[in-house]
């Protein structure tokens, strides 16, 4: 069962949106996006600073929509808020120590969506590093190591999880030696996420339940964005605004967003804040090299969304 309930008002206002994102992108087919959609009504039980124990917290109902949101597609960066979690877990349980160079990593792994950050925090989750291919006794104790960031999610017993992929690091270019041996010959290891696992684990973050209220703090601190940044700026490909959730947001709205793309997906997932307006989350995962390369299909929807809650 969905972490969320749905009803008839936000049901036709989300499908009224995709219907008018279908019509005027009209390259985007009908299997190359999913979305999923919370609305917090009052009373907030999110950003609270962790006012709620866990207990309080996933007690509280929500309202919500999804549109193929149980259908696995490849998360490009969205994948980095994953890991993100289970660092702040492995640090809370000692797993590992903390120091000013993983501190560095995690930020410029949510920040700046640095894939090289991201390869050094995964071998700090796994306690494994890339390099050349291993014979198979090795390789087998590596992929068990490799998978504990899976193991760590399938623990937490949510239905949302049961289906997900996180154990690849990300890549500019692509995957070399064990890497590429580990992902498998036609790419069947990639890792895997839907937008309703997406909406829960954002869903435990801004509400102060992600390992700890202090934790959930310091993880809202690193996916914090400035909706100003309506424009890219020198050198820059991308900023996780422009083109995305936030560029189409008022400059006086709140944003916790990460964004992934490749050549061939652009997502966003991101808990909006709007004056005068309820809050809400917002899962949006498009696919397609024309959709990827298309910078206003997000944003379009971004607009509608923001227009009615």
């Amino acid at each position: 069962m969905v972490f969320f309930s749905t009803n008839e008002t936000l049901t036709t206002q989300a499908e009224n949106i995709l219907n008018a994102t279908w019509q005027k992108f009209p390259t985007l087919a009908k299997n190359q996006i999913a979305l999923t959609w919370i609305v917090y009504d009052e009373p907030v039980i999110v950003n609270t600073g962790g006012a709620l124990s866990p207990e309080e917290f996933w007690q509280y109902p929500l309202q919500g929509f999804s549109y193929r949101g149980v259908e696995t597609i490849y998360p490009a960066s969205v994948v980095k808020l994953f890991y993100l979690v289970a660092i702040y877990e492995w640090l809370q349980g000692r797993m590992v120590t903390e120091s000013s160079e993983l501190n560095r990593g995690i930020k410029d792994m949510i920040v700046d969506s640095s894939n090289d950050a991201t390869s050094f925090v995964v071998d700090v989750l796994s306690g494994t590093t890339s390099g050349a291919e291993l014979s198979i006794g090795p390789f087998e104790t590596w992929k068990y190591q490799r998978n504990i960031v899976n193991r760590y999610y399938q623990s937490l017993g949510w239905e949302e999880l049961s289906t997900i992929n996180v154990n690849q690091k990300t890549w500019s270019d692509g995957p070399y030696g064990r890497e590429r041996m580990f992902v498998g010959e036609i790419y069947d290891n990639r890792n895997m996420l839907t937008t309703n696992a997406v909406a829960r684990l954002f869903h435990s973050i801004i509400g102060g339940v992600a390992v700890s209220s202090m934790a959930s703090q310091k993880m809202m601190d690193l996916l914090k964005r400035d909706v100003d940044r309506k424009t890219l700026g020198e050198n820059e490909e991308e900023n996780q605004i422009n083109g995305f959730l936030g560029e189409s947001l008022p400059h006086n709205s709140n944003l916790w967003s990460k964004a992934g793309w490749t050549s061939t997906v652009r997502h966003d997932c991101a808990y909006i804040e709007i004056q005068d307006k309820k809050p809400y989350i917002l899962i949006v995962f498009t696919e397609g090299k024309e959709n990827s390369k298309n910078r206003n299909i997000i944003p379009f929807i971004s607009r509608q969304f923001s227009e009615i809650v």
